[in-house]
């Protein structure tokens, strides 16, 4: 065999190889559409490992569930498939998968029913266990699409089928699709994404007084403050405590008050209203340069009421209610990174049992009224972490956003989703997708109150995989952790022990700001010929050192790299005079 015949079957077997990576090597799909269409899109990934994902090869692979009669339509040359005569919730329509352990599977549907409006859910029936992928509210007359993920624990044959507690409405299926990702590929995701969102390149060139390059100048850059919004919870107890403050104030650059804000904090007794306590930590945390997000303006749990609050009714009620709402938003106008208006008002309705069903629009509305610039959020539970609780899913999420865009007091109003993020064992892909769904409205996402509840040997990793999958998303604008320290014990989990030396929990902390910037000491380099000197930074604020010792010469100067959606992609530049 001569050397080049040699040569070129190694670049063949070579380039077959690179070929068969490159195509087992998926990109993901962050769209997502939350409008109800005439006519369902294409299959994401062309339905991945689903057969006939568009139904047009008909009954191809897809069979009846339970004891439902399933149809194949064609209307308008957009063929699905039907299941109709449906007696229990989850007689619907199926199509059996074969299921991995350790992959992390994305799924997407486009539904519609008969009738009316339906919420309608994905679930996977594998190795005894129904596994929830996420719901809509499918509609009649147009299309609703599903996206939702799933992890399995044991690898095996899973089947597929579609489950409404309606059981009068018919299930239109159609454009189904099922992408299994290895972890490596999820990881690229992350790093892809974070490399776009979250970091910059910043182009400097040093010159003399004469405006002339310098070159083999020493460059030495320092992060002085992350430009993500990154942070945790904090109670009153951080006042009295420098040790807390000094291991709060090097890592987090924004915090929400536990308690200090609430209303059975300020109010204890009608009409004594003390917000000492929460003026004083405002100002320790100005003081600081931590941003703080305000928590809460009501709370929609009857659980949680200053104690004077229920005996009133009528005409008494809501003057309690516009007066807490007009002290507190005005005291804190224009200081705060957000407010959590009416807490969890998807599972809970005590303001709209006193005040009637339009409660928590007219709250919201009050306080645009007060307070008109800033972010008013909703703020939930279980809508990244359970897609099992219909409450607080990402349908039932839009929908109270659709409630509220009609707001405009002193010009429309500016919301927020927030999203509690209160694990216990993570379905990353769920988690994924359920922001897709929510990022499509292009408001802003806030991870607002992360903790984990699980064992203590995986708390930490399921701590981990909800913060950088947060972190990575396009969509997430900060995220906030629920852990605290407190001597009466942390909500959940905490990230130190009461001396502040960190847990687990807080390696996992200073790991990531590590990889964001935060703890990673200098980047350093030199100029080259023509001045210039390049790195690929995280977006925040940077000291910058130069020292040419040829001549002597030292500089010190700072400069700011953040997200910008028109350039993003294009170097920063600066020009920095030695």
């Amino acid at each position: 065999m001569t050397m080049n015949r040699l040569l070129l079957q190694l670049l063949a077997l070579w380039s077959f190889s690179l070929s068969r990576c490159e195509s087992t090597f998926v990109p993901y799909d962050y769209s997502a559409t939350v409008e109800c269409l005439d006519k369902p899109l294409k299959p994401q990934y062309n339905g991945g490992i689903i057969v006939n994902p568009d139904l047009r090869d008909g009954p191809q692979a897809w069979l009846p569930f339970g004891n439902a009669k399933i149809e194949f339509k064609d209307i308008g040359h957009d063929k699905f498939v039907v299941a109709r005569e449906r007696k229990q919730p989850h007689d619907s329509v199926s199509q059996k998968v074969h299921l991995e352990k350790g992959r992390l599977y994305t799924f997407s549907a486009w539904l519609q029913v008969n009738s009316g409006k339906a919420p309608v859910s994905a679930v996977f029936k594998t190795n005894g266990e129904y596994k929830y992928a996420g719901s809509v509210i499918a509609e009649s007359k147009c299309w609703s699409m599903l996206k939702g993920g799933i992890t399995v624990d044991e690898s095996g044959l899973g089947e597929l089928y579609f489950e409404s507690n309606d059981t009068k409405v018919e299930i239109w299926v159609d454009s189904v699709s099922l992408q299994p990702f290895t972890q490596e590929e999820w990881k690229s995701h992350q790093d892809h994404s974070i490399h776009k969102e979250r970091k910059r390149t910043a182009r400097i060139r040093v010159v003399n007084s004469k405006g002339e390059p310098v070159q083999k100048a020493s460059m030495s850059i320092e992060q002085r403050k992350l430009g993500f919004p990154f942070g945790c919870e904090v109670e009153k107890n951080i006042l009295g405590s420098h040790a807390y403050q000094h291991w709060f104030t090097k890592r987090f650059t924004v915090t929400t008050f536990a308690n200090e804000m609430k209303w059975y904090s300020t109010e204890v007794v009608r009409g004594k209203e003390d917000y000492s306590v929460a003026d004083k930590m405002l100002r320790f945390f100005k003081k600081h340069g931590v941003a703080v997000r305000g928590h809460n303006i009501v709370w929609n749990d009857p659980k949680f009421q200053t104690k004077w609050l229920d005996p009133l009714s009528g005409r008494e009620f809501y003057n309690a209610v516009k007066q807490r709402v007009s002290s507190v938003a005005s005291r804190y106008k224009g200081q705060l990174e957000g407010w959590d208006v009416v807490n969890e008002n998807l599972h809970f309705s005590y303001f709209e049992k006193k005040m009637g069903p339009k409660a928590s629009y007219n709250i919201f509305k009050m306080a645009q009224a007060f307070d008109p610039t800033t972010t008013k959020f909703i703020n939930e539970y279980n809508t990244l972490e359970e897609p099992r609780d219909s409450d607080s899913s990402p349908a039932k999420y839009l929908k109270k956003l659709r409630e509220l865009k009609s707001i405009v007091v002193r010009g429309n109003i500016s919301l927020g989703i927030g999203l509690e993020s209160h694990f216990k064992t993570p379905n990353i892909p769920f988690m994924r997708s359920a922001l897709d769904i929510l990022g499509a409205t292009g408001l802003p996402i806030w991870l607002t109150e992360v903790d984990v509840e699980a064992p203590k040997n995986v708390q930490a990793k399921y701590f981990e995989q909800v913060l950088r999958e947060g972190h990575a998303h396009p969509r997430v604008k900060g995220i906030v952790t629920w852990a605290g320290y407190s001597p009466a014990g942390c909500y959940r989990m905490c990230l130190t022990d009461g001396n502040f030396k960190n847990l687990p929990t807080g390696d996992v902390v200073d790991k990531l700001l590590h990889e964001w910037g935060v703890f990673r000491g200098q980047t350093k380099g030199l100029t080259d010929a023509d001045g210039f000197f390049e790195a690929s930074l995280f977006h925040g604020d940077y000291d910058l050192k130069i020292d040419h010792p040829l001549t002597n010469s030292k500089a010190s100067h700072s400069f700011k790299l953040f997200y910008d959606a028109s350039s993003n992609t294009q170097p920063s530049s600066f020009v920095f005079r030695l």
